[in-house]
């Protein structure tokens, strides 16, 4: 199990989630999808881990929502940590980024473009956080032993989490190869899939990216079958409005459904 301070149902045999909004829109919104996940997976011993980026600064157009201000934001996250005892991760774009969010923070999560950024992944190391990196897209399963490798050689007792979200397939589709879930598992680290962002359709012409957020519960029941440790969900109350990745995310009021159908399917394999 991944040691990250204030994670609860930590005795729990089941998966551990990373769920949240894309992005922290506002607090009331943060807030109240914290808390009903919160009760969720209270209520199902699942171990949880609030997830919402303070700003998107990989976007598409120039225009695109990148966020409401970077110290609101992360006070926000402290404020859902703090509020309902849990712990929150949150992307960092760039080297001087991470002493900064790891003030507010509990995990460092490398964004997947970002995975070979060697000076990013020893800055998040340093702030003796937990850091979790999201394989490439253009990336095996094989290769992000090295990315591993570069945060434990800056801090030997860094929590390390690796994550897939799919690979390219052709410029505007992604595809899922589990064999990437044990191959990365091999190096000692909880392995996560991310069952939304795998199911992005990017470089559309519109330059918004589109998704297939049906396909949510097949990713998250295969992932599960194949032994992952832990599941990524972004979920939002309506995702027609959110202000980024909305194609891709999960309805919340989906959330319990789909959470309850993958304890079954863990429960069976165990």
């Amino acid at each position: 199990m991944i040691s990250i301070p204030k994670l609860k149902n930590t005795d729990s045999p089941l998966f551990f989630l990373m769920a949240g909004p894309c992005a922290i829109e506002g607090r009331d919104m943060a807030l109240r999808i914290a808390e009903q996940i919160v009760t969720l997976t209270d209520r199902l011993k699942i171990p949880y881990i609030f997830k919402g980026s303070y700003r998107k600064a990989n976007r598409t157009k120039i225009d695109s929502f990148t966020g409401i201000g970077d110290e609101k934001a992360l006070k926000i996250l402290q404020e859902i940590s703090e509020t309902f005892g849990i712990p929150t991760v949150t992307d960092i774009h760039e080297s001087h980024e991470a002493a900064f969010a790891a003030e507010y923070v509990d995990v460092l999560q490398i964004p997947a473009f970002l995975c070979r950024q060697t000076e990013l992944l020893a800055a998040a190391a340093r702030t003796g956080k937990a850091v979790n990196v999201k394989k490439g897209q253009f990336l095996s399963g094989a290769s992000m032993k090295f990315a591993a490798e570069k945060v434990h050689e800056v801090n030997p007792d860094c929590q390390v989490l690796l994550t897939d979200r799919g690979n390219s397939f052709g410029y505007g589709d992604l595809v899922v190869d589990y064999r990437n879930l044990p191959e990365m598992q091999a190096f000692g680290v909880p392995v996560i899939m991310d069952c939304t962002h795998s199911l992005q359709q990017p470089n559309q012409t519109s330059g918004v990216t589109g998704g297939k957020p049906k396909l949510i519960e097949t990713i998250a029941k295969a992932a599960i079958a194949v032994g992952a440790d832990g599941l990524f969900i972004e979920t939002h109350f309506n995702p027609a409005e959110a202000k980024s990745d909305g194609a891709n995310m999960l309805p919340l009021d989906q959330l319990e459904g789909l959470l309850e159908r993958l304890v079954r399917v863990r429960e069976a394999i165990l």
